[in-house]
């Protein structure tokens, strides 16, 4: 996740008296040159699952540059490769994807664990602040055109290319969304501490009523607002690739419309607008033609996959990383549920 110029600041005085500013200070001394210096070393709120760092390189000749510094934190439950993101934002960049240009991936011996360096960019990731307030306006009518152009990208890159060689894909022979169904009914069962009779609902009508096998593409995994950045004339910037993997491009479609994503607004498609509009626009620009019934399974299999995904969160919170974010975001698992319940009911008729 890229900084954001939303986003409000705040300094973990243990990781600076640990020594981070000095091991950052270090890295980039290595890359930019001897006489680069560090300062302004703050950490934004958001992002449960990575931590990210603002700070400024300050050249010899005055110039300064606004860096990033992204992360793993110690004891997070959901894995991937910080070098693996990397990659990927470089291979979306080249496909035409905003995204925060990236620098350099930390070496091991650089004290910053699992990290890379990107540049920062300025913007808006506040989503109820771009739903409401009357300045965004105009970012919130271009949003539905631009949200869908580089979906529609991200599902046009080559999942065979190097890049994306690390990304977890179906077994040969499996449909993306049989294996993405396996795939979180292992993590629940794995973890849910309670049962959840809605979740065992879901799970039954979703394997009931599977997808045909289409094209495998790079999914994101996380394509919704909150994790884009938005400037006074839309989006400047796709973040958060850590849940990226081959499989149905439509699960990306279906996410985006999951209840959560709406932050309070009414629009189905993140707030912003209806399903059919955003569909339309995700076809003229280039996407596959949507089935609206796949649409559905996916957007019901999203509310499912984040339900679980609370979970994860609580149980995280509760193994001793003692994150406020991640406690609150456990607390939302009886969303899902009801949301769930209500989509159920109306795939029923």
């Amino acid at each position: 996740m890229s900084a954001t110029a939303g986003r409000s600041s705040w300094t973990t005085s243990t990781d600076l008296q640990n020594g981070l500013a000095d091991r950052l200070a270090g890295s980039v001394r290595r890359r930019l040159g001897d006489g680069v210096t560090v300062d302004g070393l703050k950490r934004l709120p958001g992002g449960a699952s990575r931590e990210i760092w603002l700070f400024t390189a300050r050249h010899p000749d005055g110039r300064a540059e606004p860096l990033v510094l992204r992360r793993d934190p110690p004891g997070h439950v959901i894995e991937s490769s910080r070098s693996g993101e990397f990659a990927i934002l470089e291979a979306a960049a080249a496909a035409g994807v905003p995204v925060p240009a990236v620098r350099w991936c930390a070496d091991p011996d650089e004290g910053l664990g699992a990290a890379f360096v990107m540049d920062f960019v300025g913007g808006e990731t506040i989503v109820r602040k771009l739903l409401r307030d009357a300045e965004w306006a105009a970012a919130r009518a271009a949003l539905p055109a631009q949200l869908a152009g580089a979906l529609a990208r991200i599902h046009g890159m080559d999942p065979d290319a190097s890049a994306f060689a690390h990304l977890a894909r179906p077994d040969a022979g499996s449909s993306p969304a049989a294996a993405e169904l396996a795939r979180y009914d292992g993590i629940y069962r794995a973890i849910a501490p309670d049962p959840h009779p809605a979740f065992e609902l879901a799970f039954r009508w979703l394997a009931r009523r599977q997808p045909a096998p289409r094209r495998l593409a790079v999914v994101h995994g996380d394509y919704r607002m909150g994790n884009v950045i938005v400037g006074p004339d839309g989006l400047r910037a796709v973040l958060d690739w850590e849940l990226t993997h081959v499989g149905d491009p439509m699960e990306d479609v279906g996410w985006l419309c999951v209840r959560s994503w709406r932050f309070g607004a009414a629009a189905p498609v993140g707030g912003l607008c209806d399903r059919a509009t955003f569909f339309d626009a995700y076809a003229r620009a280039g996407g596959e033609p949507v089935d609206p019934a796949v649409a559905c399974w996916w957007e019901l299999f999203g509310n499912l996959k984040w339900g679980i995904i609370t979970i994860m969160q609580a149980q995280t919170f509760l193994g001793g990383v003692k994150n406020v974010e991640l406690a609150s975001l456990g607390r939302r698992t009886c969303e899902t549920e009801l949301e769930l319940l209500e989509l159920l009911e109306q795939a029923e008729g």
